[in-house]
Order: structure tokens, then C-alpha cells, then sequence
């Protein structure tokens, strides 16, 4: 999962991406409603996290931009992404704030200060009814994983993950059976100021195959990675 964070306060800013990095996601920091505007037209993030006081206007201006984009056409993608799940995080704590902001088409609001484990549960909550799923936990063969918890059971026995693997293998299955390329993959994955080494999706496939075997993860040659459905749906490649 990839965030994007709009937050003015480098201290709250600073905070915040360490939570998230720690808790698996990738994370990209915008102190403006400009800065954040270019990100977002440049890269697929799955979740915003949107203050509401920046230097440049309201955060809510930035949500209201966002959600009159034109919905993607069937089978394609559009950046920025009109339907990205957005929490708000404020000090503003009237009534009238909240509404405001759930009606302007946030998915949730956090009152400031706020404790960094609540706003990570909310993020699972959002990323879950976006996907479309109501079980905290993915399902997957002999696979269980627990987002919250950070666990992958195989065959009812535990499998140790490094972070990015367990952020790939969340990524492939909550797209499966799309087809994702290496740009995409790496794009869920690496922040714009994370080092990247050129072969790092592969090695990440290479250790998440030997851990949950062989046939979790296919590749099509030139294209991309996906893991097959149980019900046997078609592959089809991810938009572009």
C-alpha cells in the first residue's frame, strides 16, 4: 500500500510516515495542495492522509478537486484517482467540521492529537471496504493474512515476512487475478525517497515463492506478476 500524507507540520509529517513505514506502507510527505495535486497526478496511492489548514488553502479544496475527476473508463486507470479512499486529520473538532468533511466525500476523520494505532486501524477499515472486503483477514488456499496483525499462516503454520514482502504479497493478492507490472508493483512498494535497487521485485518474488511455494505467484513474461484466483477467473492485465 502506498500513502500519501499532506501535512504542513514537519514534526506531525515526520511522525506520521514512520508509523506508516513501520506498519508496511510506502509513504510520500506533501506540505502543500500543490505539491500533493503533482504527486497525486504522478503516482497511484491506494489512501490519502489530508490535513485541512495548509500554507496554500484548504485540504478540503484539494478532497473537492479530487473527487469531481472524471471516473476511469472500463478497464482503465486514471491518476489522480477520483475514488482514493481520503482520511482527515485535523484539530478541528466541532460538529459541523466532521460533517463537513465526511460530506465533501472523506471516507473518515481523526481528530488531532490522535493515537497512531487508532489511525492505522482506520486506514485497514478504509482499505478493506475499498477492496470490497468485510473479513479483517485474506483468505487464499492454505493462506490466512492478517493485515492488522502483520501474520501469514500457511497450512495453519506461521511464515516469517520482511515488510516488503509482506506489503508485495498483500498488494498481488488484493489485486489477484490482475496482472501487475514491475512499475506498478514497484510503485505500491518504494516512496519517492526510498532507495530502490533495479532487481528488487525479483527478489522479493523469488523469497515470497520459496516461504509460500511456487505456485502462489505467475509471471507473465514481459508483463508482470499475478496470483490466479481460486475460482478460476481470468487473468487480465492491470490498467494502465
Amino acid at each position: 500500500m502506498r500513502a500519501l500524507v499532506v501535512e504542513d507540520d514537519p514534526g506531525i509529517a515526520s511522525g506520521l510516515q514512520a508509523s506508516l513505514r513501520q506498519a508496511g506502507y510506502a509513504v510520500d510527505l506533501c506540505a502543500t495542495l500543490d505539491t500533493a495535486w503533482l504527486a497525486l497526478a504522478v503516482e497511484p496511492f491506494d489512501v490519502m492522509l489530508l490535513d485541512l489548514g495548509l500554507p496554500d488553502g484548504e485540504g478540503l479544496d484539494l478532497l473537492a478537486r479530487l473527487r469531481r475527476q472524471p471516473a476511469a473508463a472500463a478497464g482503465r486507470s486514471t491518476l489522480p484517482r477520483p475514488d482514493m479512499p481520503v482520511l482527515i486529520m485535523t484539530a478541528r473538532d466541532g460538529v459541523s467540521d466532521r460533517i463537513s468533511g465526511l460530506d465533501s466525500g472523506a471516507d473518515d476523520y481523526l481528530v488531532k492529537p490522535f493515537d497512531a494505532n487508532e489511525m492505522l486501524a482506520r486506514l485497514r477499515a478504509m482499505l478493506r471496504r475499498a477492496g470490497g472486503r468485510s473479513s479483517p483477514v485474506i483468505a487464499h488456499g492454505e493462506l490466512v493474512i492478517d493485515p492488522a496483525a502483520h501474520t501469514v499462516l500457511r497450512a495453519g503454520e506461521p511464515v516469517t515476512l520482511g515488510a516488503k514482502e509482506f506489503a508485495l504479497l498483500l498488494t498481488l493478492l488484493q489485486a489477484r487475478p490482475q496482472v501487475l507490472s514491475k512499475a506498478r508493483l514497484e510503485s505500491a512498494l518504494y516512496g519517492f525517497d526510498e532507495g530502490l535497487e533495479s532487481n528488487a521485485i525479483e527478489v522479493h518474488i523469488h523469497h515470497l515463492r520459496r516461504k509460500l511455494g511456487d505456485g502462489l505467484i505467475k509471471t507473465v513474461r514481459g508483463v508482470g506478476y499475478f496470483v490466479p484466483r481460486e475460482d478460476g477467473a481470468p487473468t487480465t492485465p492491470a490498467p494502465p
